[in-house]
């Protein structure tokens, strides 16, 4: 077995679209993906939207997704650090998997160094300029009081309105995300802005769906993750360098 010194990310699995049949499909080929990159990690980052829509209920999760828990609760049982970013589709996770499966939370950013590299991490959701009331929705459905007042809504009636608007987004409907246009990339300008102050090696995100790995101002790189419902790619830093990588193309 290799050294365990690699760190891979991922992300936008949406699990739970665009059906039953297709998202367990799906959600096997992750598991194979876990296993493979379980031979030599040291730590897995999956950075948000990892499910289509989630709450948690005091006492209730939302059915199904089975084997990736079990899979990451082993991979943490083992040894390796597990990290889940909330995303604006699963932004109500709150203590179940920390607790049951051993992940560390975030629920924005994390910033950390290694090897001499410095990342910047993030789902993407909600920075750089404009997407006001995105940013606005985001408060409110972060808000306790929303929190709870969904949470009090009969299971049926609230799975069925969060199902409802699941159905409607982009992925559900097999809309992809493949135009680039740098002058229109937020994420981008967004990255640029913060080597100002800040030299990272690699800023990493999820939400824009489309895989990107693109030079930087200071000479870093921003790494957009892209999803698993078409392009099934992720990140493996081997220690020196960092590649977007597809699985099973």
């Amino acid at each position: 077995m290799s050294d365990r010194n690699h760190i891979y990310f991922a992300s936008d699995f949406h699990l739970g679209i665009p059906n039953a049949e297709k998202s367990l499909e799906r959600e096997r080929k992750i598991v194979r993906w876990l296993d493979m990159v379980s031979e030599n990690a040291r730590q897995v980052y999956l950075m948000g939207d990892l499910f289509d829509f989630w709450y948690e209920y005091k006492k209730v999760i939302p059915k199904g997704y089975v084997r990736l828990q079990g899979k990451v609760a082993e991979l943490c049982d083992r040894g390796i650090d597990v990290f889940f970013f909330k995303g604006n589709h699963d932004m109500w996770m709150f203590s179940y998997f920390q607790e049951e499966l051993g992940v560390e939370l975030i629920s924005d950013e994390l910033e950390f160094e290694t090897n001499g590299k410095k990342f910047f991490l993030h789902h993407g959701d909600g920075l750089g300029d404009g997407d006001y009331s995105y940013k606005f929705l985001k408060k409110i459905f972060r808000n306790r009081i929303c929190i709870w007042l969904f949470g009090i809504l009969p299971n049926r009636v609230a799975l069925g309105i969060a199902h409802y608007f699941s159905s409607k987004s982009r992925l559900a409907n097999e809309k992809r995300d493949e135009v680039f246009d740098r002058d229109s990339e937020w994420l981008l300008h967004y990255c640029n802005d913060r080597v100002e102050d800040t030299p990272y090696d690699y800023m990493i995100f999820g939400h824009r769906h489309l895989p990107l790995d693109i030079e930087l101002n200071n000479g870093g790189r921003y790494i957009n993750l892209g999803e698993w419902i078409h392009h099934s790619t992720y990140a493996e830093f081997d220690g020196n360098d960092l590649k977007l990588k597809t699985f099973e193309k």
